[in-house]
C-alpha cells in the first residue's frame, strides 16, 4: 500500500525518527519502482549524495553529502497546533506526539516559564484558560481547521513554538491571528521561507512584543520586509541566521528596545551605523559577530554620538576587537551603562585582568557594569586615579605640562587617551612623585607608610604601619586583630587621602588589595567598630 504524501510536500518539513529535514523532491527514482521524498538533512552527516542518483539531478543540497531518499511511510509530516496543545496537555486518546522537555526560554535579562507536562492535565474547556504555552518540539506542522484555535484557546499570549515544523511565515501567521492577545512568541529552529513582499497593513502581531527567530535562516531584507506587521515589538532575537549585510531600518522596529544578533558573522563593524538610529534601542547582543571595531564618525574626542541614543546595554564579547581605540569610541555613546566585552584579542594586551579592567572602567565615564560585575564608586575612582599616573610620562614626552598655558599634548596622544584631560580636570595633573614608577618593584618600593586611627576611640593613639601595597583587606583586618583585639568581622575600614579633600572611601572589599583603593603614601586608614 502507498504511503499518502500531501499535495503541498515539496518544501514542507519533516522528522524521521528523530531527524529533521526538508522535502526537496516527490516522485519517481529509476530505476526503482514507487514514490520517493527526496530530503535534505539538517544534520548532513545524515545524508549520502547531493541529490544525485546514478547520474541523474533529482534535487539540490548546499551540503555534498547533505540529501537523501526516503519513502514516504518514513516521514512525519506533522500535526497541527491544536493538535499538538491536546497531546501536550493530556487531552488525546493517543499519546503519539514526541513530547518537548524544554518548557523556559530565556529573553534577554529574563526567562518566560511555559505550562509544559509537569502540569496537570486540562479539560477540553479549559483550554481556553491557557495564556502561558510550550509545544517545542511536538511535531507542529500547519494551523489546522479555520477558527478552530481562536474558539479553543483565544486567550494564548505566550507561546513556545521552537524546533518543530513549520516550514513558513504564512503558517506562523495562520495560527497568530486567532489569537488577538499573542505577546511573546519563540518560533526558532523552524527552517522556514519569509515573505519576499511588505506585509504591512496586517494586524495579526498587533500587540506582538517579544520575538524569538533563531536559527530559522531569515535575512535581515525579509526581517524588514516583515517588520512592518510587528508595530509594537520590543525585542526581537536573530541569532544564528547567517545574517552579514544590515540595511537602515526605514519606518519600522521604532518601538525596539532589544535585538540580538549574536553568531551572525557581520561582514564589518560598519554595519551596526545602519541601525544605530533606532530610537529606543537599549540593549544590543553582538556576540561572535566576527566585529574587530567600533567606531561613531559623527562625533570627535570627548563628544558624544548621535547614534545609538538610547542604548544602555552593550554585549561585544567573543569578537575579533584588538585595538584600544575601540574602548575608547565606547565612551561616546551617550547612555551606555553596562558593556561586555571578553574573549577578545584586546583581552590579551594587558597580563593582569585586573589592571584591565580598571582601563576600561577609566576610558569609560558613565559606564556601570563591566562584564556582568558591578563597578562601584571606589573602583571607579581607583581607575581614574591610576590611569593618570600610568600614562602620565606619555602625556608630558607628547607635550603636557603642569602648566595649563604649556599644557599641549598632541592629536596622537589625546586620539589614544581622550579622557586623560577631563581626569586632570576631575582630581588634578599627576604629580611628578607619582611618575618616577620606573625603579625595580622590590619589596621597599611597594611598601606603603600609612597612618591609622580610631576616631570614635581616642584613647587609641594612631599609629603608624608600613604595609605592602598588595595586601588584601582581609590581612589588615588580621593585622589590627593583633593590635587592637578585636574580631576582623567587626572593623569598618576607610581611608582618607589629601587628594581626596573632604571625601572618606571605605574599603568595602576584603579580598581587594590597598592599591585596588589607589591608598598612597601618608594616606590616614580608618578604623571603627
Amino acid at each position: 500500500m502507498t504511503a499518502w504524501v500531501p499535495s503541498d510536500a515539496l518544501g514542507r518539513r519533516i522528522l524521521c525518527g528523530t531527524e529533521y529535514a526538508t522535502v526537496r523532491y516527490v516522485g519517481s527514482v529509476l530505476p526503482t519502482a514507487g514514490i520517493w521524498l527526496g530530503v535534505e538533512w539538517d544534520d548532513p552527516q545524515r545524508g549520502k549524495h547531493d541529490g544525485t542518483y546514478e547520474g541523474t539531478q533529482y534535487f539540490k543540497c548546499r551540503h555534498p553529502r547533505g540529501g537523501s531518499f526516503i519513502r514516504p511511510n518514513k516521514a512525519n509530516f506533522g500535526v497541527d497546533f491544536l493538535t499538538a496543545i491536546k497531546g501536550r496537555y493530556g487531552l488525546n486518546d493517543e499519546q503519539d506526539v514526541q513530547q518537548g522537555a524544554e518548557n523556559a526560554f530565556v529573553f534577554g535579562k529574563k526567562t518566560v516559564e511555559f505550562v509544559g507536562l509537569d502540569s496537570c492535565s486540562f479539560s477540553f474547556s479549559q483550554l481556553n484558560q491557557l495564556v502561558d504555552i510550550s509545544v517545542r518540539e511536538c511535531a507542529v506542522s500547519h494551523a489546522g481547521q479555520e477558527e478552530e484555535i481562536s474558539r479553543t484557546c483565544a486567550n494564548i499570549r505566550h507561546i513556545n513554538l521552537s524546533k518543530n515544523l513549520v516550514s513558513s511565515w504564512e503558517i506562523v501567521t495562520a495560527i497568530a491571528s486567532q489569537l488577538q492577545n499573542l505577546e511573546t512568541l519563540n518560533i526558532s529552529e523552524n527552517k522556514m521561507k519569509f515573505p519576499h513582499t511588505s506585509t504591512s497593513g496586517s494586524s495579526v502581531f498587533s500587540k506582538l512584543k517579544v520575538l524569538a527567530l533563531n536559527q530559522t535562516e531569515i535575512t535581515w531584507t525579509e526581517v524588514l520586509l516583515c517588520a512592518p506587521g510587528w508595530p509594537a515589538l520590543e525585542e526581537l532575537y536573530l541569532t544564528s541566521n547567517n545574517i552579514t549585510v544590515l540595511a537602515r531600518p526605514d519606518n519600522v522596529l521604532q518601538t525596539l528596545k532589544v535585538l540580538d544578533l549574536s553568531d551572525n558573522q557581520l561582514l564589518d563593524g560598519n554595519q551596526l551605523h545602519l541601525i544605530a538610529h533606532l530610537p529606543r534601542l537599549e540593549q544590543l547582543i553582538l556576540r561572535n559577530t566576527g566585529i574587530s571595531s567600533i567606531y561613531f564618525p559623527d562625533a570627535g574626542f570627548g563628544c558624544k554620538t548621535k547614534m545609538f541614543p538610547s542604548l544602555k546595554h552593550l554585549a561585544v564579547q567573543d569578537n575579533k576587537i584588538s585595538q584600544w581605540s575601540s574602548i575608547n569610541e565606547l565612551d561616546k555613546l551617550p547612555t551606555l551603562r553596562s558593556l561586555q566585552c571578553h574573549n577578545n584579542p584586546l583581552m590579551d594586551t594587558e597580563k593582569n585582568p585586573e589592571t584591565l579592567r580598571q582601563l576600561i572602567i577609566a576610558k569609560i565615564s558613565q559606564l556601570e557594569v563591566l562584564n556582568k560585575s558591578e563597578i562601584p564608586p571606589a573602583e571607579r575612582r581607583g581607575a581614574e586615579l591610576d590611569y593618570r599616573k600610568i600614562f602620565g610620562k606619555d602625556w608630558l614626552a607628547a607635550g603636557g605640562n603642569w602648566d595649563p598655558e604649556k599644557n599641549k599634548p598632541s592629536e596622537e596622544f589625546l586620539a589614544a587617551h581622550p579622557r586623560f584631560l577631563l581626569l586632570c580636570l576631575k582630581y588634578g595633573a599627576p604629580e611628578e612623585g607619582e611618575l618616577k614608577g620606573q625603579q625595580p618593584l622590590t619589596l621597599k618600593n611597594q611598601l606603603l607608610t600609612l597612618t591609622i586611627k580610631c576616631p570614635e576611640k581616642p584613647e587609641q593613639k594612631p599609629v603608624e604601619k608600613k604595609l605592602p601595597e598588595s595586601m588584601t583587606v582581609q590581612r589588615v583586618k588580621g593585622l589590627l586583630y593583633r593590635l587592637l583585639k578585636i574580631p576582623g568581622s567587626e572593623l569598618k575600614l576607610s581611608y582618607k587621602s589629601s587628594k581626596l579633600e573632604g571625601k572618606e572611601v571605605e574599603l568595602d572589599n576584603d579580598l581587594k588589595p590597598l592599591q585596588f583603593y589607589s591608598i598612597e603614601n601618608g594616606d590616614c586608614v580608618l578604623v571603627r567598630w
